[in-house]
């Protein structure tokens, strides 16, 4: 997991497998912990039949190219808040990249490849030479995806449903609540007396950091060794470069950016690992809050990175 929520399993806390990653809701009131357990589990069940590119059945899996779609309300949202990310990074997440991933051998949960160690795949050619994010028509809640582009919400996604999450245990039972899948974590509501302290971590061997986080933040964590398997003879991860269709260079191996919302940090995270040395004074530049943990091991901070003594 990239992101270890540093309390331990206690009568605030739910934790559990899904989306090959660990959900853990944290409460600051116990007797609403089985009610937001619940809350959250009926959300990410609603953002799976949306958006889960593995499932034949999924809103997302069932758009054809061309043909105007009416969709849920959950699949315009996740949508929206992708083309929003590609727009806000000039094209760096790039929502339409669904077919190059899967070419390069992502095209089911990792879990499910059957070899030992790093899992190795065939390896297939796609080309640029299509629509990107551009050329994704969504109107209200009727989409018209272009010949030729196949959508993975992915890089958005989890981010925004981690948000979505810890407003809705909020609003529903007036808790403070802390909502992280894998890396990507949101709150709502009031925090605990301390804030809310959470090991930044990708790994028991890489840099640690422990920070809080005020009411209402957000972090999310982007990697390079997560989420790696093996196409021939290279050693590939997910999160890859639009311009080239290729896994983006490994110049960092992680970066967290924390903000005011999940799908924000999760955004500048990502597109930091595809702008590889140009992320830094990209970073800098917007004042963004982020961590970047290079190849060697160095750690570097931008903006007010938050330390274990309070906000920001």
């Amino acid at each position: 997991m990239a992101l270890l929520e540093q309390l331990p399993v206690t009568e605030h806390v739910a934790q559990w497998e899904v989306w090959g990653t660990t959900a853990r809701v944290v409460v600051t009131d116990p007797a609403a912990l089985a009610a937001a357990r619940a809350l959250v589990v009926s959300e990410l069940q609603r953002v799976d039949a949306a958006c889960n590119r593995f499932r034949a059945d999924s809103e997302l899996s069932r758009l054809r190219p061309g043909v105007e779609t009416e969709v849920s309300r959950t699949l315009a949202e996740l949508l929206a808040a992708a083309l929003q990310a590609a727009e806000r990074t000039g094209g760096d997440v790039d929502p339409t990249l669904g077919d190059a991933v899967s070419a390069l051998g992502y095209d089911r949960d990792l879990a499910e490849f059957q070899t030992s160690g790093v899992p190795a795949v065939r390896v297939k050619v796609v080309t640029r030479d299509r629509p990107d994010w551009r050329g994704v028509r969504l109107r209200r809640r009727r989409v018209v995806v272009p010949h030729g582009v196949r959508l993975d919400l992915g890089a958005t996604a989890k981010a925004a449903a981690a948000d979505r999450c810890a407003a809705l245990v909020a609003r529903r039972l007036g808790v403070g609540v802390l909502v992280a899948l894998g890396g990507d974590l949101a709150t709502a509501g009031p925090a605990p007396g301390t804030g809310w302290t959470v090991l930044v971590q990708d790994g028991v061997d890489e840099p640690a950091d422990l920070v809080t986080l005020p009411p209402g933040g957000a972090l999310a964590t982007s990697s390079t060794l997560s989420r790696r398997w093996r196409c021939g003879t290279r050693l590939v991860h997910h999160v890859l470069d639009p311009r080239t269709l290729l896994p983006a260079d490994p110049v960092w191996r992680t970066v967290s950016v924390a903000a005011g919302s999940c799908l924000e940090a999760n955004t500048a995270s990502t597109a930091a690992l595809v702008r590889g040395r140009a992320a830094l004074p990209w970073l800098h530049g917007a004042g963004t809050t982020a961590r970047l943990v290079s190849a060697d091991g160095d750690v570097l901070l931008t903006g007010r990175w938050p330390g274990a003594g309070g906000a920001p």
